[in-house]
């Protein structure tokens, strides 16, 4: 057989003259890199598409190091051009990457080059051999993303070095046509936390996510069964994340720790949110006097080892498998994984946690795809119960709440997981000051919340059609009401309880720590006020024992001393306002998915609700499902 990098060099080297100034091909990551020292190739498509059909594979052209402008005047001429397009328009910062012939640059009011775009950057590319990344300069900075965003470009030569090792893995020759496809349960079968799914083909292997699971006590409970001789993590050739919540990328950088070395993919999002969620993970294991799996070099690791793909972008991960994202409606950058394994020989849907239905914050789940042979889905909340409130019966609960508790001369808690949940309430807050149906009081956020938030502004394209626009367009955005405020860690807490009435949205949302749990012990005792869980509560956490009506909580103080808190508080949970897929949901995504699985295998669920809903999908739509335990093989083809 001849070899794929040979054949694909052959097809390239057929379709583009030596001419035309290409200096070098490369493959780096699931990318074809074409090198060429004429600035015309840099903006060619027709070429670029035909080659493309023919491999198939994605093809990218870069400048010469030595036809690109000098920084300082393509620096000066960039920003005459975009400033030039309107006099809303201010270049912020623009910073270079020699590695990657790439140009970063941050501009306010990125609005209003919308319809320009596309022939702004071509002409920046043609006139620089610099190829423009237009960036959202937005009023609150990130420090996570930042510092995503300089440690990749100060370890650019670091970085092209792993794409291209990832490039040859990719591109190797296959050594078997076809055969067995299995799928291997590692974690999150039959409970909720720790998903981690294998996949294996008969010449690559895939792992879907590798979450911690919040509550647990021991390791065996805690962290993925990596232990399975079926995992082999010098055989593994690709990490799939589809978002950002730790119970799907909690335990990610352990397997850097231990040898891995080949790609992480997931939305360029996600990359920003799991990568704050992760650093807190380790400062709040530290807090505890918890040794934690891995280290910040670790999470440098993944970083760097990490590609970032957009929705509807189809890439190879395996010489067997394409990889595309698609919308899951969940949290910011959530994506349902699509799997196309050979020639068309089997495709699998993973949902990952997803949401078919619209909120405030984000577009409902997509629901129709390629092809699907296996659909793995799911079930969180697939017990025959779980109807959730229409999400306007929540938003009016949770008003009418927040009302009672402020009359009453009290405050109102509300945990919240900074990422998705918080960003949530308050896209409802700020409406509901908006239009009067809460007379405005100080609203305090605390903990990850507004790093969080940060991010979402940040990535304005991923969030709903009205936010995105009342932030890019409107100049309403959201998250920065004035009634808004938010706390330093230092903040002295016993202050503000003792102060007016007050909102008080801060982490973690099931009370495992953070500065709600705080909060709860000073407000708990005083039945004027009120704490509202609008997030699914884990077994074995502190807020699903709240939430299940103990009055009496002993709780460990950060000196170490036991003390017994008294709830009195009132206690509410809103589950309308959930992130994941009710029943009802889930049976609507089943009827319209396109097309229809041949096989569904349910994750991500209490045993009794996921056997539940496989019954159910069986009896209602005639196709084989099952709800497997974890250490199960199933074989797929």
């Amino acid at each position: 057989m001849k070899d794929i990098n040979l054949r694909i060099r052959e097809a390239i080297i057929k379709n583009i003259l030596l001419e035309t100034g290409v200096t070098r091909i490369e493959f780096e990551g699931p990318e074809i890199i074409l090198y060429t020292a004429k600035q015309e190739l840099l903006i060619e498509e027709e070429v670029l598409k035909k080659i493309a059909k023919e491999i198939k594979k994605r093809i990218i052209v870069r400048s010469d190091p030595s036809i690109r402008m000098d920084k300082q005047k393509a620096s000066d001429y960039i920003r005459e051009e975009i400033e030039g397009i309107s006099d809303k328009v201010k270049v912020k910062s623009i910073f270079f990457d020699d590695t990657f012939g790439e140009v970063y640059v941050v501009v306010k009011g990125l609005s209003y080059l919308s319809t320009k775009s596309e022939d702004l950057t071509k002409k920046i590319t043609v006139t620089t051999s610099w190829r423009p990344k237009l960036i959202n300069d937005t009023p609150m900075k990130s420090t996570v993303s930042e510092f995503v965003t300089k440690l990749r470009l100060q370890e650019g030569e670091f970085r092209r070095k792993i794409l291209r090792e990832i490039g040859s893995r990719i591109h190797r020759p296959l050594i078997f046509q076809s055969g067995d496809i299995r799928m291997i349960c590692l974690g999150g079968f039959r409970e909720v936390g720790r998903s981690a799914i294998l996949i294996e083909t008969s010449e690559s292997s895939v792992l879907l996510d590798c979450g911690v699971k919040p509550g647990a006590t021991h390791p065996l409970q805690s962290f993925p069964r990596l232990d399975l001789p079926e995992f082999c993590i010098e055989k593994l050739d690709a990490i799939v994340i589809s978002h950002a919540h730790l119970d799907h990328c909690g335990f990610l950088p352990y397997l850097f720790k231990y040898g891995y070395d080949g790609p992480v993919y997931c939305t360029p999002p996600t990359l920003d949110l799991m990568t704050l969620l992760q650093l807190d993970y380790l400062q709040v294991a530290g807090k505890e006097g918890i040794k934690p799996p891995y280290s910040m070099q670790d999470i440098q690791e993944t970083i760097l080892h990490t590609i970032p793909i957009e929705y509807g972008e189809v890439t190879d991960i395996a010489p067997d498998i394409r990889l595309t994202f698609y919308n899951a409606g969940h949290v910011l950058g959530s994506a349902i994984v699509h799997l196309h394994i050979g020639e068309g020989e089997h495709n699998i849907v993973y949902t990952g946690d997803f949401k078919f239905g619209r909120t405030k914050l984000l577009e409902p789940a997509n629901y129709v795809f390629p092809r699907v042979e296996t659909l793995i889905i799911e079930g969180t909340y697939g017990g025959p119960t779980d109807i959730l409130p229409q999400r306007i019966e929540s938003e009016a609960k949770l008003v009418e709440v927040i009302l009672k508790t402020i009359n009453n001369n009290g405050k109102v808690l509300i945990p919240v997981l900074s990422v998705g949940r918080a960003q949530e309430i308050l896209v409802l807050l700020n409406e509901a000051f908006e239009m009067g149906y809460i007379k405005p009081v100080p609203v305090f956020i605390e903990g990850m919340v507004q790093e969080a938030t940060s991010i979402h502004m940040l990535h304005p394209y991923g969030l709903s059609r009205k936010v995105r626009d009342d932030i890019l367009i409107n100049d309403k955005n959201p998250f920065l009401n004035e009634y808004f405020h938010v706390l330093p860690s230092s903040t002295d807490r016993e202050e503000i309880v003792s102060g007016d009435p007050c909102i008080i949205v801060a982490t973690s949302g099931m009370l495992t720590g953070g500065p709600a749990l705080s909060y709860f012990k000073l407000l708990a005792p005083d039945e004027r006020n009120s704490i509202v869980f609008v997030s699914y509560q884990i077994p074995g956490t502190l807020g699903r024992r709240v939430l299940s009506g103990v009055k009496e909580i002993p709780i460990v103080s950060e000196d170490g001393r036991s003390e017994v808190i008294k709830v009195n508080m009132n206690v509410y949970s809103i589950e309308g306002f959930s992130g994941h897929s009710d029943r009802r949901q889930l049976l609507g995504f089943m009827k319209r998915i396109t097309p229809k699985p041949n096989k569904v295998l349910i994750c991500h669920g209490e045993e009794e609700k996921v056997i539940n809903l496989a019954e159910t999908f069986s009896n209602l739509f005639k196709v084989y499902a099952y709800a497997p335990n974890n250490l199960e093989v199933i074989r797929l083809k």
